[in-house]
């Protein structure tokens, strides 16, 4: 009997794509560019190209920095923000573990894997962040801390940023195995944010070393320290969450270990998707418990499922 080979991460079973730019800013931009148009035609009209420099006139302020011409285009009064009144500190954390960079390149169907779109929308919040003159931070992790980076707002920092983001893109290598180790990372990175931050976290939290209330209390520790957090559960919900695979014989490849298995996927579907909802159910309410935005990034839609809350968010911190 010949076996499809599909690689996939079975820790979930247990318990290119985009092409690659090499101008990763400028497609970043490209990004920011076309949902700030978008947010024109939709209900967050108010937040328009200008929201990054401006907030809501108060009654009562004095009307010496209210921005007339903006007045004039949108009858709403808004006064002019300054750096120092927009300093907003946000880290962004990217997992970069073997299973980030499941499914394997389909150039045919155009398919991505998880980590080019947590690469692309990381790329396109620090777009935004730098209209903001935000400051911006960047941390990668796998079985450890890979890189981190403190948050500044220089030019010469979003560049170093945008080429280490584009450092990830890369072919997977099947003989390369990177598990995850996101208790350890967290609580490292964690410590090392000295000031309090928006905390933005894209992983596909499919931890190696299965201890759900050990991971929990790392997401706990950023709570802990008053940072703001965002978790994007990032998924390619037909194959990992729905399973959806054709009847036939598959040979399923963890990306983290190596163990494989051979079978036909109806064997274990419905096992799988009752322990898959249980995960999740739990990441929901342990999210919700700490306070922690808990939004589920498929990565076969759009980036405004990521650009969105993370808008609203930003504006809840101001």
């Amino acid at each position: 009997m010949d076996f499809v080979t599909f690689y996939f991460n079975m820790e979930t079973i247990n318990q290119q794509p985009l092409q690659q730019f090499t101008h990763l800013e400028f497609i970043a931009k490209q990004v920011v560019e076309g949902f700030i148009t978008g947010l024109h035609k939709s209900p967050f009209h108010g937040f328009s190209v200008e929201f990054a420099e401006h907030r809501l006139y108060n009654k009562g302020e004095s009307t010496r920095h209210i921005d007339w011409k903006l007045f004039g285009r949108t009858d709403r009064l808004y006064i002019k923000r300054y750096e120092e009144e927009t300093n907003l500190r946000c880290q962004i954390i990217i997992d970069d573990s073997s299973s980030m960079y499941f499914p394997l390149p389909d150039e045919k169907k155009g398919k991505k894997n998880k980590i080019t779109f947590s690469v692309y929308c990381a790329a396109a919040i620090i777009a935004l962040l730098k209209n903001q003159r935000d400051a911006v931070g960047l941390s990668i992790f796998s079985d450890k801390v890979e890189l981190h980076t403190p948050a500044k707002s220089s030019s010469l920092h979003h560049k170093m940023l945008y080429h280490q983001l584009e450092k990830l893109i890369q072919p997977f290598d099947v003989n390369v195995h990177k598990t995850t180790s996101a208790v350890d990372a967290l609580h490292e990175i964690s410590d090392a944010i000295h000031k309090r931050s928006l905390v933005v976290i894209f992983s596909d939290m499919m931890e190696s070393k299965t201890d759900d209330d050990k991971l929990f209390s790392a997401l706990q520790h950023l709570k802990h320290n008053k940072h703001e957090v965002v978790l994007f559960h990032v998924v390619d919900k037909e194959k990992e969450m729905d399973f959806e695979f054709d009847n036939r014989p598959y040979r399923f490849i963890d990306m983290e270990s190596g163990e494989e298995v051979k079978l036909h996927p109806n064997q274990i579907k419905e096992t799988y998707l009752a322990q898959m909802a249980a995960y999740k159910k739990e990441l929901l309410l342990k999210c919700g418990q700490y306070k922690i935005d808990f939004v589920e990034a498929d990565i076969n839609l759009g980036f405004e499922q990521v650009l969105m809350p993370y808008l609203v968010k930003r504006t809840k911190m101001m």
